[in-house]
C-alpha cells in the first residue's frame, strides 16, 4: 500500500454546464455553449445541455453521492450568466443564492469547496460584444470574480480563475470545434492573452474579498516527445509543448512569451513580428502576479514526428483498442513526468491534479453492477504516478477525480462517459460503477494498493 502524506486532499470534480441543466430557470442568461447547441450538427449526438443532470434541482443528493466517495474536497464551477445573465451589470440574486447554499451543504458535509470561476460558458451578451477576444471582456470578468468571491469567500478558501485557456483558446477560436466556434488563429493568440490577464487582475480582487484564501489557475498540460532523435523530430516536439504548455506557463511563471513559439507563429502568418499586438505595457506583470497553486488536468501525452506539410503531427503509441473512448493513450509515467518537470523548470507554489480521469462506456449489465476495470486501472495507474512524484520531491497536495458522474461532455453531447456514477439520462438516476467503490478505498486509506487486480 502507498500511503499519501498527511491532509493530502482527495476530491471529484464537475462543470457547471455539464451537469447543471435548469438552462433558463431563474434568471439565468444563455452561454456560448447554449447558442452553439442550438447549430444543427455542432454537437455529435444532436444533443443538448438543458437538462444535463439536472444537479440544479438533485445537488443534495449529489452531494451525498460525494458523501459516500468519502471524498474531502470537490471542484465545481460557476456558471458565470446564472449570476450575471448579461455577463455583467445586475446581479441575479437567484442564481448566487443557489451556489450559497451548495457551498454550505458542502461545508456542512465537511467537503472542501475548490471553485472554478470560468469553465468555458461564456454569456453569449459577452460574445455579442466580441467575447473573449475583446479585451473588455477581461475587465468584466474581473467585474464577475468581485461578485462571487465577496458572496462567497467567507468559506471557501480555494478559488480557481479559469480552467484550461488553451480549449478556450485553441478549440473555440483556433478549430472553432468548441464553442463559439470560430475559426480565427491569429485572433486566439489575442484570446489566450486575454484569458491570462484577466486571471491576473483577479487575483487581488479575490484576495481582497476573502483574506487568506488561495487563488490559482488550472491547465490543461501534455508531455511531449520526440518520434526519433532525428532534429525534425526534436523541432516537432518542441513545437507542441511551446505550442500546448509554454505558451500558458512561461507568461505564468516567467513573465514573458516563449520566443521560439512567437517565431513559429510569424512563420505561418498568426502574427506580423515578435511585438505582440495585444500586450500592453503592464500587462505581463499582471500575469505573472504569485499563485497560491497551479491546477494541473492530466489525461495523456504526446509522441510528435516532423509532418509532410506545414505542421508537425503526433504518432499513435498503442493500438487503437487500448485507447480510452475519446481516442487518448493510458500513459501514467507522464503524469510523473510532467509534475517533476514543472516542480524543476517552474517551481510552481503547491500543485493539485484539478482533473483526471478516463471515458469508456462500460454500463450496467443484467444485475444492474458496472464493471469499469479499465477506469480502475487508468486510476490506479495515475494515482500511483502522482506519490511516484511525491517521493521525489513535488508538492502535490490534493487529486480530483474527473468526474463525479457521466456528464454532458461538450461537442461529444452525451457519448463519452467520464464518471464514477452512471447516469440514466432518461430518469436521471444515479449508479455507483465499481470504480466508485475502489476509489472509496482509496480514500478512505489514503493510499493505494500498486498492484493490479
Amino acid at each position: 500500500m502507498l500511503r499519501f502524506p498527511d491532509g493530502f486532499l482527495w476530491g471529484v470534480a464537475t462543470s457547471a454546464h455539464q451537469i447543471e441543466g435548469a438552462f433558463c430557470e431563474d434568471g439565468r442568461g444563455p452561454s456560448i455553449w447554449d447558442t452553439m447547441e442550438a447549430i444543427p450538427g455542432r454537437i455529435a449526438d444532436g444533443s443538448d445541455a438543458s437538462a444535463a443532470c439536472d444537479h440544479y434541482h438533485r445537488w443534495r443528493a449529489d452531494i451525498g453521492l460525494m458523501a459516500r466517495l468519502g471524498v474531502n474536497a470537490y471542484r465545481f464551477s460557476v456558471a458565470w450568466s446564472r449570476v450575471l445573465p448579461d455577463g455583467r451589470g445586475a446581479v441575479n440574486a437567484a442564481g448566487l443564492d443557489f451556489y450559497d447554499r451548495l457551498v454550505d451543504a458542502l461545508v456542512e458535509a465537511g467537503i472542501r469547496p475548490f471553485i472554478t470561476l470560468y469553465h468555458w460558458d461564456l454569456p453569449q451578451a459577452l460574445q455579442d460584444e466580441g467575447g473573449w477576444m475583446s479585451r473588455d471582456t477581461a475587465d468584466a470578468f474581473v467585474n464577475y470574480a468581485d461578485v462571487v468571491s465577496a458572496r462567497l469567500g467567507d468559506r471557501v478558501q480555494h478559488w480557481v480563475t479559469h480552467n484550461e485557456p488553451w480549449c478556450i483558446a485553441h478549440l473555440g477560436h483556433d478549430s472553432g470545434h468548441h464553442a463559439p466556434g470560430i475559426k480565427d488563429p491569429p485572433g486566439a493568440l489575442r484570446v489566450a492573452h486575454h484569458l491570462l490577464l484577466s486571471h491576473g487582475l483577479a487575483v487581488p480582487v479575490i484576495r481582497r474579498n476573502a483574506p487568506g484564501v488561495q487563488v490559482g489557475i488550472v491547465l490543461n498540460l501534455t508531455p511531449s516527445s520526440p518520434a526519433s532523435q532525428s532534429p525534425e523530430d526534436v523541432d516537432a516536439s518542441r513545437w507542441f509543448d511551446g505550442f500546448f504548455n509554454r505558451w500558458y506557463l512561461d507568461p505564468l511563471f516567467r513573465a514573458r512569451y516563449p520566443e521560439d513559439v512567437i517565431k513559429d507563429r510569424i512563420a505561418v502568418g498568426h502574427l506580423e513580428s515578435a511585438q505582440l499586438p495585444f500586450v500592453r505595457p503592464g500587462d505581463l506583470t499582471a500575469i505573472s502576479a504569485p499563485m497560491d497553486f497551479l491546477g494541473v488536468n492530466y489525461y495523456s501525452r504526446v509522441v510528435m514526428r516532423a509532418g509532410d506539410g506545414a505542421w508537425p503531427q503526433s504518432v499513435p503509441q498503442v493500438p487503437e483498442e487500448e485507447l480510452t473512448d475519446m481516442g487518448w493513450e493510458v500513459c501514467p509515467s507522464g503524469l510523473t513526468a510532467l509534475l517533476e518537470r514543472l516542480h524543476r523548470e517552474y517551481a510552481p507554489p503547491p500543485m493539485y491534479i484539478t482533473e483526471n480521469g478516463a471515458a469508456y462506456s462500460d454500463g450496467p449489465d443484467e444485475t444492474g453492477r458496472i464493471k469499469d476495470t479499465r477506469r480502475i486501472e487508468f486510476m490506479r495507474g495515475h494515482i500511483v504516478a502522482c506519490h511516484r512524484a511525491i517521493q521525489d520531491g513535488v508538492p502535490l497536495r490534493g487529486y480530483f477525480a474527473w468526474s463525479l458522474m457521466d456528464n454532458f461532455e461538450w461537442a461529444h453531447g452525451y457519448e463519452k462517459r467520464f464518471g464514477l456514477f452512471w447516469v440514466d439520462y432518461k430518469t436521471q438516476e444515479r449508479i455507483p460503477k465499481d470504480s466508485s467503490f475502489w476509489y472509496h478505498d482509496v480514500v478512505t486509506a489514503n493510499g493505494v494498493d500498486d498492484s493490479t487486480s
